[in-house]
């Protein structure tokens, strides 16, 4: 086999090989965030006053440091890290994140294999007429031999034969190699991978949803579960100032009226149990889904109340600058960029030469004991060029797709960065006033026991009537329910915070990448 005719094309395959890719090469972009987050400057320039609900707060946001990925350990709750850990295992959506990683990795496999060689076996058998008589009789082949007589006779009698149908087989093998000469292959490869690289973000984000989720059901399932011993025990002082009712109504200290008022009170307080009885079966079967299991699995284990974990004394929030690497929406919007933009090079590739060698090798005869013989060996190597000369305008409009779809992108990432921004701030003023709210309930609270106190005292001694009883009855069961919702409310407040901050997926990064 004589290689000489290719001798000429191997600079081209050097240059084709060196060549770079055409099209915009992706520059992450820049996230335009304030330098430090609204609230907390709001929290600074606050009034340093003991009558200032906030010199209350027991919790404070500090920038100094960033926010711990395992946020949930803060809490100190042995009950609440068994069920995140078990949720990261058994959660069937991310589960199924997972899978999407593994389907756009495989993508990426398959872009890649468009810039390696194609080698493919062939064989095959068919019975053909060649039509090789129509074109001898058109060129006066079989008239120039009717005038040689006999010897033209008996050579027009070979033709017949050769010329007749035939059974060819042949078998080879194919080869061909597209030489990226202008970046198509390694933009589609770039893109595939800027896209495996979303799909991973998306499975992150879906991580740090699921964890505060988690957390913020636990919290709820425990501030249902506080809610109704506070609810039980102002049921248990109501029973006692309606047995006390009873007591004077017998002998003649009050009307039968205060009796039915405190017999109603009592029965008020009682139907509430049922709704909180409904919200802590919820709240368990929110949790056992979550963790991939059945409604009603969690039940024997998550049943017995529990006090609702205190929040942590300082809650580190970095600074804005660190968001857009700790947020996977964030991340997940910068790489949907980078696939954009190297879209932009695979249609601009497009309206390029397409350049391949291409070899064929095998075996062809009429026979097929013959396939084996070297005498039957044909093969075939060279380049092969292909370029679009007129498509209606279709690449060029193919490119202003990428570009405007690239320009999408862009502005998604942009709004991305914006909700971002806002999420942390909304999330921090809530948590931050929230603990107002609970510090004044707590004081609330405290003045309406007091009261109570006082007039149950002055009722015993005739001095009060019973109305004022029950009113401040009604006052403190009203504020200690509104206490423990507001108690909630705090540290679902904070899990917001920790949520909007994107922390929870850093160290579950490195795995998931392996498996």
């Amino acid at each position: 086999m004589k290689l000489r005719p290719i001798i000429p094309f191997i600079p081209m395959f050097a240059l084709a090989l060196s060549a770079c890719a055409v099209g915009p090469d992706f520059t992450p972009p820049k996230a335009d965030v304030p330098d430090n987050w609204r609230d907390t400057q709001r929290a600074q320039n606050a009034p340093d006053d003991p009558r200032v609900p906030h010199a209350d707060a027991p919790s404070t946001a500090q920038t100094s440091a960033d926010p711990d990925p395992r946020w949930w350990k803060q809490f100190n709750d042995a009950t609440l890290d068994a069920l995140i850990e078990r949720a990261i295992a058994g959660n069937l959506d991310l589960q199924s994140a997972v899978l999407r990683i593994a389907a756009a990795r495989e993508e990426s496999v398959s872009a890649a294999a468009q810039g390696l060689p194609q080698l493919s076996a062939n064989a095959s058998v068919k019975r053909q007429q060649l039509g090789l008589k129509g074109l001898l009789e058109s060129q006066g082949v079989y008239d120039k031999l009717d005038g040689l007589g006999a010897n033209g006779a008996q050579i027009r009698q070979g033709l017949d034969s050769a010329t007749g149908p035939v059974t060819l087989f042949q078998d080879g093998f194919d080869a061909s190699w597209e030489l990226d000469l202008f970046g198509r292959v390694r933009r589609s490869v770039e893109s595939a991978n800027a896209q495996t690289q979303a799909e991973i973000e998306s499975r992150n984000d879906a991580l740090v949803s699921l964890e505060s989720e988690v957390a913020r059901t636990y919290a709820q399932l425990r501030g249902a579960q506080a809610i109704k011993q506070i609810t039980l025990a102002e049921i248990d002082a109501e029973e006692q100032i309606l047995d006390l009712t009873r007591e004077q109504a017998r002998v003649g200290l009050t009307s039968q009226q205060d009796v039915q008022s405190a017999s109603a009170q009592v029965g008020s307080l009682q139907a509430q149990l049922p709704t909180l009885d409904a919200q802590i079966a919820q709240a368990m079967n929110g949790l056992a889904v979550l963790t991939g299991n059945a409604p009603g699995t969690l039940d024997a284990e998550l049943s017995d109340a529990r006090a609702l974990p205190p929040v942590p004394p300082v809650v580190p929030i970095g600074l804005p600058s660190t968001l857009a690497r700790r947020r996977p929406d964030i991340r997940r919007a910068e790489a949907q960029l980078h696939s954009a933009t190297a879209e932009v090079g695979v249609a601009v590739a497009q309206m390029y030469p397409d350049i391949s060698l291409t070899g064929q090798v095998g075996t062809r005869a009429t026979k097929a004991r013959y396939l084996a013989h070297w005498s039957s060996l044909f093969w075939s190597v060279g380049p092969s060029i292909s370029l679009p000369i007129f498509e209606g305008g279709a690449l060029r409009a193919n490119v202003r797709v990428a570009k405007a779809q690239a320009g999408q992108a862009a502005l998604q990432y942009r709004q991305t960065v914006l909700n971002a921004l806002q999420e942390v701030d909304n999330a921090l003023v809530s948590y931050r006033t929230e603990q107002d709210r609970r510090a004044a309930l707590t004081r609330t609270v405290e003045a309406n026991r007091v009261s109570l106190q006082l007039a149950t005292d002055s009722y015993r001694k005739g001095l009060t009537p019973f109305v004022t009883v029950l009113d401040a009855e009604r006052q403190l069961a009203q504020t200690r329910e509104q206490l423990a919702q507001s108690t909630v409310n705090v540290t679902t407040d904070l899990i917001a915070v920790y949520k909007s901050l994107g922390g929870g997926w850093q160290d579950d990064a490195s795995a998931t990448a392996q498996n």
